[in-house]
This record gives structure tokens, C-alpha cells and sequence, in this order.
């Protein structure tokens, strides 16, 4: 194949990406930069088994610098992956918050005055502001 062929083939695929890029909704990019992290991966099989092959050094060193960019770009895809589904993720309570009911990890306490002086109930119920 020649190089003009190659270069026609490279700037087919840059117009095609864009346009699917574009009309994806920004709900859908976290999905969507998921499957770009696996096709990454078999970026990585492809260089790993290309490097295989190879009999010269200098194939060997550019080899290599594929197989650990590859391995960067997609390690680094999945944790930025994971950073933003954190950031959709409900929060945790913390331990003693009474929180409104329903769900969580912790379980909130079962009376009022077992939930200690510095949960907001019991500080509204103080004697000074319960005579009012």
C-alpha cells in the first residue's frame, strides 16, 4: 500500500472519529471514553505480539515504547474512568450522622439520646431554648 493510500486511509479516520465524537451526548461520553480504554488495550496485544517479532534493535526500542505508552495511555483511561464515576457516587455518611433514613452503610442510632451531645437533635432540645 502506499504512502498516499495510508495518508487518505489516516484522514478518513480522523473525519470519521470526529463526527462520531460529536454527535455522542455528554451523557454517554463516560461509556463511551470506557470502550476507548479497551480498544487501548488491544493497542497494547498488537504491540506486544509486533515487538515479539522483531529481529532489530532499533525495532526493538521502538517496540517497547509502544507497548509502555500503550500500557500508560490505558491505565491512565480507566483511572480517569473511575474518578469521574466517583464523582457521581453518593456520598458516605459518616459514623453517628442520624441523615434522613433509608440506604447507607451505617446504620443511624436507634433513639435520640444514644446519638451523643453533638448530633444537631440533641443540641435543639436543650433546656435553655425548650421553654419557649
Amino acid at each position: 500500500m502506499s504512502s498516499t493510500a495510508w495518508l487518505t486511509v489516516f484522514v478518513l479516520a480522523v473525519f470519521l472519529g470526529f463526527e462520531v465524537i460529536s454527535k455522542v451526548s455528554s451523557i454517554l461520553h463516560t461509556p463511551l471514553m470506557s470502550g476507548a480504554n479497551a480498544v487501548h488495550g488491544v493497542i497494547l496485544v498488537g504491540a506486544i505480539i509486533a515487538t515479539g517479532s522483531t529481529t532489530d534493535n532499533l525495532q526493538l526500542v521502538i517496540g517497547l515504547l509502544a507497548i509502555v505508552m500503550a500500557t500508560v495511555n490505558m491505565v491512565g483511561g480507566f483511572a480517569v474512568t473511575d474518578r469521574m464515576l466517583g464523582m457521581f457516587a453518593k456520598p458516605r455518611r459518616a459514623p453517628g450522622d442520624p441523615g434522613g433514613g433509608g440506604g447507607g452503610r451505617d446504620a443511624s442510632p436507634a433513639s435520640p439520646a444514644a446519638s451523643g451531645p453533638s448530633s444537631p437533635s440533641a443540641s435543639s432540645a436543650s433546656p435553655g431554648e425548650g421553654g419557649k
